[in-house]
């Protein structure tokens, strides 16, 4: 029960952003990625999850959360940047149908199993480790305005709580990648801590 509420905390976590975006008309330089690497999770791990009605409904919302994102994204951001926008959701669709196409039709339940997990296991951690993208420009600017706190805290408690789920469940598919994005989110809450008390020395 707490992994779904911390999932459903991560997944509600960039509203305070969007709501930013939505009333300025523009995503200044906010990161696309995370909800770009989100969706990708959520899409690759609710497949992982068959047929398990939790995992897979879990994942399901959390897919349509980020595909709202991304739509509010690609309205709000510049020109270039919603071609961009637009590729990158395309090319995580079109990923996730191979790999369903895969699955079925080439490999056997323990092989696909297998594969899956891996790539599940790549996802979340692509996932854990996407606030991070925009380190370099926290680190230049010795500010963490466009690092969202909350998604940085939703990302630690989830991680935290998939680490526990995975070891309990002996699933080092599960365990694996989100120990390390329980590692990532030690780090990306250290850097707002630092950075966030610059600023207000700085003040």
């Amino acid at each position: 029960m707490p992994r779904n509420i911390f999932a459903f905390g991560l997944f509600v976590s960039p509203i305070q952003t969007f709501r930013r975006i939505t009333r300025t008309g523009s995503t200044e330089q906010f990161s696309r990625l995370p909800y770009i690497y989100a969706l990708l999770s959520c899409l690759i791990s609710s497949w992982y999850g068959t047929p398990l009605v939790m995992v897979m409904t879990v994942n399901s919302i959390g897919a349509v959360f980020q595909f709202v994102y991304i739509i509010l994204f690609i309205v709000y951001t510049g020109k270039g940047k919603k071609i961009r926008m637009l590729g990158l959701l395309a090319t995580v669709l079109c990923l996730v149908g191979i790999i369903v196409f895969l699955s079925l039709r080439v490999f056997d339940s323990e092989t696909r199993r297998i594969f899956v997990g891996f790539l599940s296991c790549a996802s979340m951690i692509s996932m854990f480790a996407s606030p991070l993208f925009i380190v370099n420009l926290v680190i230049r600017t010795r500010s963490v305005e466009y690092m969202p706190f909350y998604l940085s805290v939703s990302t630690f408690l989830m991680s935290l709580s998939v680490f526990v789920y995975g070891i309990l469940n002996e699933d080092p598919f599960v365990y694996a990648p989100s120990g390390i994005g329980f590692i990532l989110g030690i780090i990306q809450l250290g850097l707002y801590a630092y950075y966030n008390k610059s600023s207000y020395d700085q003040d």
